[in-house]
């Protein structure tokens, strides 16, 4: 068995989505069936796919764990052809990130916490357990590849693989242009000046990013998704307090991240706001 398949077929077997890439990291071009994106299948846009194809010629997007997918013809060509292994971290629940020269690295041992780390041509993957949003150059020599993107195979690494911090999540949250996205919601304490019930970094962690997910893995109906995915949000957490300006700018931006606008984002917001009475 050639050795790229025979890697490719163990990685998913333990549920990793893998693909072939050509020489230089690349992955496999449209074939002519699906030139120009005509199939529908946009691996680079926002909404890719569907599309039934059999080669593995739509980036990140053709990455799958379908044993007879991998193994047909068509993708055994491809293995044969490619030059190494990669797999799309956030089919896999993943986030890679990518430091790419000495300099980086040293700046995510002094500012991120520990987790498995496997060594690059130039640099490390450090590899946490949780998806978000990837974004290149958050930093100099720093990537983030999660969702919407792929990383090449380059073995298992060591250490045990951490929970994905919000120092990595916070790496993708830019200064947005227009100042409403980032406005903090105001809300009374909960009555008799207890603590709020949801600020335990677990549980608040956990449902930002849930939320996050339920909007970066819509495939449709994205206005609406994003609407109820705000009011899902602020019906458990607008009325104790627990929200920051960096957990509603994270909303946003994945909801940008799907094609919303500043304005539609806004929109959203307040009307849950409203409906829920805040």
């Amino acid at each position: 068995m050639n050795d790229h398949l025979h890697t490719a077929s163990r990685l998913a077997a333990t549920g990793l989505p893998v693909m072939p890439l050509r020489e230089g990291k690349a992955p496999f071009g449209n074939c002519r069936r699906c030139a120009e994106n005509v199939c529908g299948g946009r691996p680079n846009m926002k909404t890719p796919g569907p599309c039934a194809c059999p080669q593995p010629c739509h980036g990140w997007a053709a990455a799958t764990t379908d044993p007879h997918t991998i193994g047909s013809p068509t993708w055994v060509r491809a293995w044969r052809e490619a030059a190494a292994v990669a797999y799309h971290p956030g089919g896999a629940g993943l986030t890679v990130v990518d430091l790419d020269n000495a300099a980086a690295v040293a700046w995510a041992h002094e500012t991120l916490p520990a987790t498995r780390t496997v060594p690059s041509t130039r640099g490390e993957h450090w590899i946490y357990r949780g998806a978000m949003r990837s974004v290149n150059a958050v930093r100099p020599g720093v990537d983030i590849k999660s969702t919407m993107a792929y990383a090449r195979w380059l073995g298992l690494g060591t250490g045990s693989m951490a929970e994905l911090p919000d120092a990595v999540r916070a790496l993708a949250v830019k200064e947005p242009s227009a100042r409403p996205m980032l406005q903090a919601v105001h809300v009374p304490a909960p009555a008799g000046g207890g603590e709020c019930p949801h600020r335990t970094p677990a549980y608040l962690h956990r449902g930002i990013a849930m939320a996050e997910q339920r909007i970066t893995e819509a495939r449709s109906a994205i206005h609406a998704t994003v609407y109820r995915t705000f009011l899902a949000v602020l019906s458990t957490h607008g009325r104790c307090g627990c929200l920051t300006d960096n957990h509603i700018a994270r909303l946003f931006i994945a909801a940008q991240g799907k094609g919303e606008s500043p304005r539609h984002c806004t929109d959203a917001w307040a009307n849950a706001r409203t409906r829920l009475g805040l």
